[in-house]
């Protein structure tokens, strides 16, 4: 089978979810968000907006607030991450980046998509441990959520379709081995 650089990144990649305190450098966040805003647009229309944060405090305020969101939630699971002393979102990265878009097109998301994977992409060549968050997509419209993304700098008519979590891989913790389903590829010729 053929191989390349490129086809080699997207096998190494996997999701991180123990990271070391080691803050991503300036120059290799600018790369991501660069890969970020070359992904795929539906009609080039370009709608995204990536907010990355590199602030400790703010983190741990965005966690508290998505908690008190989930606290409040109907399901129990989410009642019990709210309620955790210990439950932290986004594992504990020293970066994070917020994926939101004007929910006008029917596909904002996947345009979405596109950008998280060429973060994860541009992350995996670095040497930088990438995860998808899905939390703040489910809870940015809670009130106190809301306010604190808007403070941070998340556009009032945005949707967050997804966050990316970036940090040097926690040496202490293994890689899990990709297991590929069967049956997940048909080929009509």
């Amino acid at each position: 089978m053929k191989t390349n650089e490129i086809l080699e990144n997207i096998k190494a990649r996997r999701s991180v979810r123990a990271y070391t305190s080691q803050q991503v450098s300036e120059e290799d966040l600018q790369a991501v968000l660069e890969a970020a805003i070359y992904a795929p647009s539906g009609m080039h229309l370009e709608t995204w907006h990536f907010t990355a944060i590199q602030n400790i405090d703010k983190l741990t305020e965005l966690n508290e607030r998505i908690k008190g969101a989930f606290a409040k939630s109907e399901d129990t699971r989410l009642q019990e991450r709210g309620h955790s002393k210990t439950y932290c979102c986004y594992y504990h990265a020293p970066t994070l980046v917020i994926v939101s878009s004007e929910p006008t097109q029917w596909w904002a998301g996947m345009d979405c998509a596109c950008a998280i994977e060429n973060m994860f992409l541009a992350a995996q060549s670095l040497g930088i441990g990438s995860c998808w968050i899905n939390q703040l997509g489910t809870t940015c419209d809670d009130p106190e959520v809301r306010e604190f993304i808007t403070s941070l700098g998340v556009p009032e008519n945005h949707k967050v379709y997804g966050c990316v979590a970036l940090g040097y891989v926690d040496p202490e913790t293994p890689m899990k081995e990709k297991k590929v389903k069967a049956g997940t590829l048909t080929i009509v010729k």
